[in-house]
């Protein structure tokens, strides 16, 4: 699980310091780099409610081995020299990563559940250490190779990698099928305002995160750093994550609820934007520390909620399927929306300022998602509890 929790997103973040380069090299204009950012986050999201669908038909095991196989290839379909590929490889990966991040969550609720936050907090380590990888091994990558579609072609390795590993250590498959699909619970669950309250919270995040992902370098560049500097505020940035990622779950544990933890990491969000975008030059390396920390530790607890607001493991892909492809539908229209903000020639400043109000929603969707509640299936009626 954390070695395929370690390839679900280089694919987005090795995107990002290229994408100078790309705008120089294939042509590509603001509005079709915002594009080409957003298009993985949006198939990711539309992907994400198929995960339950392909679990019931081939088991969570096999359904996750899949996903592997499409992510490897839609890696080195990108890095093709053929007119649109780049866009179709991204397309791919980003509907695989959907699938496989979906299906981990009611793995880890099925296999421990008695420590479904903690494990989820793990794997979201090894998650965000991907992330950083890909941000920051992205240009090295291209340089070593000589070329920039050989540098994004072989983080293709990795994922065959996961996928042997995978196959040979899977877990046994259930004597049931992880995610039997009841379409009335599907429907009753779209009813609960927890799901919405959920689902939103997921989507705020993870625009946010996607933006970075999507966006970050080519900010600073804007602001004056060089290509390299650019790269490695970013992959720093997303190695802190490393950490928050594995202790939010933890901190999350102190109190009744996640509320307090939840809007601490927004606010370390919040303050890391600040200092990147807005503050002074010099506090550049406190601001991408504050941001890899709150935007670590904000996605380990979004999908901590996923096991914690459920009681068994057929409910936990159910909500993870429907709130991960809800929220990252949601989450696609964040990067797409700084193309569009930059392409009419909006400054750093605002875009800056427009974030960091973004996060302040999100902090309203965090006091009502954090409530210690759980949905809970009883002789097929799904009710809201305390827990």
């Amino acid at each position: 699980m954390v070695v395929v929790g370690l390839n679900l997103r280089p694919a987005l973040s090795s995107i990002a310091p290229l994408l100078a380069r790309l705008q120089e090299t294939a042509g590509l204009s603001a509005f079709a780099a915002g594009v080409l950012t957003t298009l993985p986050v949006l198939c990711l999201g539309l992907a994400a409610p198929l995960a339950p669908l392909l679990a019931h038909r081939l088991g969570s095991e096999r359904a996750l081995a899949l996903s592997l196989a499409a992510l490897a290839i839609g890696l080195i379909v990108r890095g093709l020299p053929l007119p649109g590929v780049l866009f179709l490889g991204t397309a791919m990966a980003g509907a695989a990563i959907g699938v496989g991040g979906t299906l981990l969550p009611a793995l880890v609720k099925r296999e421990l559940p008695g420590n479904a936050d903690l494990v989820t907090g793990i794997y979201t380590m090894a998650l965000c250490l991907g992330g950083a990888l890909g941000a920051g091994l992205s240009i090295p990558l291209a340089e070593l190779w000589g070329s920039w579609r050989l540098g994004l072609m072989s983080w293709s390795l990795l994922a065959i990698f996961a996928l042997i590993l995978w196959l040979g250590y899977m877990p046994a498959p259930a004597a049931t099928p992880l995610a039997s699909i009841q379409q009335h619970n599907l429907l009753q669950l779209l009813k609960k305002a927890l799901t919405w309250q959920v689902m939103l919270y997921m989507g705020m995040q993870s625009s946010m995160a996607y933006i970075v992902f999507g966006w970050l370098p080519t900010l600073l560049i804007y602001r004056g750093y060089a290509e390299a500097n650019a790269g490695w505020l970013m992959s720093i940035s997303i190695m802190c994550q490393v950490f928050s990622a594995l202790g939010a779950p933890w901190l999350a544990r102190l109190g009744p609820d996640q509320r307090p933890a939840l809007l601490l990491m927004l606010l370390c969000t919040a303050a890391g934007l600040w200092l990147l975008l807005i503050g002074p030059l010099a506090w550049r390396w406190p601001g991408a520390i504050l941001l890899g920390l709150g935007q670590g530790g904000s996605f380990s607890l979004a999908l901590t909620l996923l096991v914690l607001r459920t009681a068994n493991s057929r409910l936990s892909g159910q909500l993870s399927g429907l709130v991960q492809g809800g929220g990252y539908t949601l989450a696609s229209l964040g990067p797409l929306s700084v193309g569009l903000l930059l392409q009419a020639g909006a400054d750093i400043m605002h875009i800056a300022w427009l974030l960091i109000g973004l996060i302040g929603v999100c902090c309203g969707l965090a006091m009502l998602a954090g409530r210690n509640r759980q949905l809970d299936n009883e002789d097929g009626k799904l009710v809201t509890r305390k827990h």
